[in-house]
């Protein structure tokens, strides 16, 4: 890969961590507009880039999961007594998922995200109303959250932040809580779609094969990525505990809705 694609890799991955750390949405949902750009620049063949671009995009989440999740975790925000009831669900929905984005072609993968990280987008400037006697459901309700989770994670290649942190804070869950819990859950959801996208993806035609794919997984573009993002999701997240990331959001959610049309240009271009 050529240096000027290695340094934009970097660049991007620099982004995508402090945003992991500071907002607990895993970076996927930056990560993947910017992979697919990058990487059908590098001349990545179009009916394949957006699953690499998804693929490597929870292959990253792997790395900045851990380093984000250790830094909420010294603080005392990650609830381990959620993680460990919603993760056998996570990891059951994320390998569905990505099978199921295996299967489908480049118009529908591209429209799915499109319409996700949209709809991620409207949530963040609407409040919802919280019921002050909501709480959060039982084994059964909290494995089968996991299971949606991980089926939408995994198809559009987030680290579930997108849900998870709406989902805990309407079950009243405090916002430091709920989005230190949310980059916990980072962590099953990248492993398990991870691998599901090295087996949907392998022997596929078209691809280049190794050392440059593992299945859809682009392994210059994870390298490149996620030793930046490892250093940077830290800081994210000591931001997100000494200020208030709620007029944050509100900006994020603008540039979400820009890559979201871009997304559905790709959709519409490969139709």
């Amino acid at each position: 890969m050529e240096l000027q694609y290695v340094l934009a890799l970097a660049g991007l991955g620099c982004g995508t961590g402090f945003l992991a750390g500071l907002l607990g949405i895993g970076g996927g949902m930056v990560l993947t507009p910017f992979l697919t750009l990058i990487l059908s620049h590098a001349g990545l063949p179009d009916e394949h880039v957006v699953h690499v671009a998804i693929a490597t995009s929870m292959g990253t989440i792997l790395f900045t999961s851990l380093s984000s999740v250790r830094a909420h975790a010294a603080r005392g925000a990650v609830i381990w007594r959620v993680v460990g009831l919603v993760a056998p669900g996570i990891l059951a929905g994320a390998l569905i998922g990505a099978q199921i984005s295996g299967a489908l072609s480049t118009f529908w993968v591209a429209l799915i995200f499109s319409v996700f990280v949209s709809f991620s987008a409207t949530k963040m400037f609407i409040s919802s109303k919280t019921v002050p006697s909501r709480t959060l459901p039982g084994t059964a309700g909290m494995i089968g959250a996991g299971a949606a989770i991980g089926v939408i994670s995994s198809i559009v290649g987030a680290g579930g932040g997108f849900i998870s942190v709406p989902f805990l804070t309407y079950c009243n869950v405090k916002m430091h809580n709920a989005i230190g819990t949310s980059a916990a859950l980072g962590f099953p959801i990248a492993c398990a779609g991870t691998i599901g996208y090295i087996i949907s993806g392998w022997n596929v035609p078209g691809l280049p094969g190794w050392p440059f794919t593992l299945g859809y997984l682009h392994l210059p573009a994870l390298v490149s990525v996620a030793a930046l993002s490892m250093l940077t999701a830290p800081l994210g997240a000591r931001v997100a505990h000494s200020i208030d990331t709620k007029p944050l959001k509100r900006i994020f959610a603008s540039m979400l809705y820009l890559l979201a049309a871009y997304m559905f240009y790709k959709a519409v271009s490969a139709y």
